[in-house]
């Protein structure tokens, strides 16, 4: 998820792992963890990889590392297939994953958009159904706690379907020429 994550920020603009660590916490703290023992290692292996190069180094000022890095277009081609697959994980993970590739969605065909979220809102219709197919405890603050995740799934739900139809809407807009580009 790391690597979705840092790859779509690179497309956006050359970073330093400081700049690159502040962004993702900036705008992605809900969906992902981030330190810079995670960052740097990941970056050195997207570096021996092709998916990034070190473009420039500047001198440390705050801590900062000097080493910037731009994707490459083997970089590109690889975010763009981690942003269409659905890996088997755990809720907990895939529900994050769902968000940090909202977070890119400009960058995908409104088509693969409304895959991504029939597929988000698919999955969080079958969890809605296995929550409330468990038994409901006798424990007050359980009860409570299996209530809250209901709610919280159902909310999800509600705003997916809402991001559903607003996609929808705009492919209908688009003239059939342009969606078979």
């Amino acid at each position: 998820m790391l690597k979705l994550a840092v790859l779509g920020l690179l497309q956006r603009e050359p970073l330093n792992g400081y700049r690159l660590k502040q962004q993702l916490e900036m705008f992605m703290s809900c969906s992902i963890c981030v330190n810079y023992g995670a960052i740097y290692p990941l970056l050195k292996r997207m570096e021996e990889q092709g998916e990034v190069i070190l473009c420039a180094e500047q001198g440390q000022e705050a801590g900062q590392c000097g080493k910037i890095y731009e994707i490459t277009s083997l970089g590109k081609t690889t975010w763009y297939q981690e942003m269409l697959v659905y890996p088997h994980e755990s809720w907990v993970n895939a529900r994050s994953r769902f968000l940090i590739k909202f977070f890119f969605f400009g960058h995908l065909l409104p088509e693969e958009r409304v895959q991504l979220i029939e597929h988000r809102l698919m999955s969080c219709r079958l969890r809605l159904a296995e929550k409330k197919a468990l038994e409901v405890t006798d424990n007050l603050y359980q009860a409570k706690l299996q209530k809250r995740g209901v709610e919280v799934i159902k909310s999800e739900i509600e705003w997916l379907f809402e991001q559903l139809q607003t996609e929808q809407f705009q492919l209908a807009q688009t003239p059939t020429s342009a969606k078979q580009l």
